[in-house]
């Protein structure tokens, strides 16, 4: 019974955190429902995938596999820039497809030549708290417009929306703190069962017009068509590849700490892993995945650090992802319940990036880093996509994410000052 609840919490999870991005991309690019139904599976068929391989051959450890935000962006990016890449947003698409083959082919080759080890040597205690508190101070925002039903219905705050969201934030944090074993381990679960059921009692749960043609169907191959060569959406690709692999280490190391394994890493296998997840993305037409950092933030509070039950949920998704009638059943989630019922999930990444800068020598020079690296990745994060229209997309795609340049400048400036320090000896 133990495993059963705890394998379908994670299946829960993973769905929960895997959703949204579809579903958004897919209005962006203005496709239909069957479409975005379409893309949605696709998604659950290669998390589902990608879960398993790491978990068996990668790094071997619970850690959700989801839409990488960087790719998230670049869609999104791209989407906004349609008119001046191309008139027709599918071949946007299709020169996405190569963009995520070719950084499929890059992670490869960086983990064949043991190029992850290095990136490792430089993710210090203060690059890792920063790149957490960066993290929270991103999601913050929208985490607090999703619970209060900001976007569910119109563009302003929802009133009964907003208090059932409050609702089932209250009930998950209760659950999660409570004294009873079952309701702590089980706190996600049951926060979205609760907040579902409110939803539903109170004719707020927003219903999906879709019938599947057929009951069981194979994720299809290149459905936006045959992979373009584009030069400047390939050039992002390489850059964000780049970027992936400091998310990617950072993502392993910190659910490594909650867990307190200190068995080896496995980085190598796991970024062969990786590249792999990145062609089967272009592959089948969806976003690109990366190892979830908030996974940590998910054992922290329910207490579950078993790899059994993540698999066994892996499996679940996996399996439903061939039914897509069920698939968009779960797709139906009120978006403001399932930002509420992880709401205690992602701010335990801010307790871990504290927890990272406990570990340093608080002297001037470690604290003129931080405070530079917070300042302008949090600055950076009030830029308009309006603001970086004129700006290549190459570099708009990193100007666009405070986390990214802020942990940049924390590595260019700790690593700076190094070799400065060195150099004086």
């Amino acid at each position: 019974m133990r495993v059963s609840l705890a394998s379908f919490q994670w299946f829960i999870f993973i769905l929960a955190g895997s959703v949204v991005a579809p579903l958004t991309i897919g209005a962006a690019f203005g496709m239909s429902v069957p479409e975005i139904s379409s893309f949605v599976q696709r998604t659950f068929f290669v998390i589902g995938i990608i879960s398993l391989f790491q978990a068996w051959f990668g790094h071997k450890k619970p850690i959700v596999e989801g839409p990488a935000v960087l790719w998230w962006g670049v869609f999104l990016l791209f989407a906004g820039l349609g008119s001046a890449v191309s008139s027709d947003g599918f071949e946007v698409l299709r020169s996405i497809e190569m963009g995520m083959l070719f950084s499929g082919v890059l992670f490869i080759l960086l983990s064949m030549f043991r190029v992850v080890h290095r990136i490792k040597r430089i993710f210090t205690p203060i690059v890792t708290g920063t790149y957490f508190i960066l993290l929270v101070a991103q999601i913050s925002g929208p985490f607090m417009k999703g619970i209060l039903g900001v976007g569910y219905f119109s563009d302003g705050v929802h009133g009964t929306v907003a208090v059932l969201g409050i609702v089932t934030a209250l009930v998950t944090i209760w659950f999660a703190t409570s004294g009873w074993f079952y309701l702590k381990s089980y706190s996600v679960l049951f926060g979205i069962a609760v907040g579902w059921l409110l939803f539903i009692l109170f004719g707020l749960e927003k219903k999906i017009p879709f019938e599947a043609e057929n009951w069981v169907t194979f994720p299809g191959v290149f459905v936006w068509g045959t992979p373009a060569l584009d030069l400047g959406i390939m050039i992002t690709s390489a850059v964000v590849t780049l970027l992936l692999l400091i998310n990617f280490v950072a993502s392993i190391d910190v659910v490594e700490e909650v867990l307190g394994d200190s068995s080896d890493s496995r980085y190598n296998q796991s970024g062969i892993v990786m590249g792999i997840s990145q062609l089967l993305s272009g592959v089948f037409s969806t976003i690109g995945m990366v190892p979830l950092s908030y996974t940590a933030g998910f054992i922290l509070s329910t207490r579950m650090k078993e790899r059994f039950p993540f698999v066994l949920g892996s499996l679940i998704l996996l399996g439903l992802s061939f039914f897509p009638t069920i698939t968009m059943f779960f797709a139906s989630i009120p978006v403001p319940v399932g930002y509420a019922s992880m709401l205690l999930a992602f701010s335990n990444m801010l307790v871990i990036g504290l927890q990272a800068y406990m570990k340093i020598d608080r002297d001037q020079q470690s604290l003129f880093i931080i405070s530079l690296s917070l300042m302008i990745g949090i600055g950076v994060m009030f830029l308009t996509p309006a603001s970086l229209s004129g700006v290549h997309p190459a570099i708009a795609s990193i100007l666009n994410n405070g986390l990214i340049v802020g942990v940049l400048i924390c590595i260019f400036l700790e690593q700076g000052m190094k070799k400065k320090a060195s150099a004086r000896h």
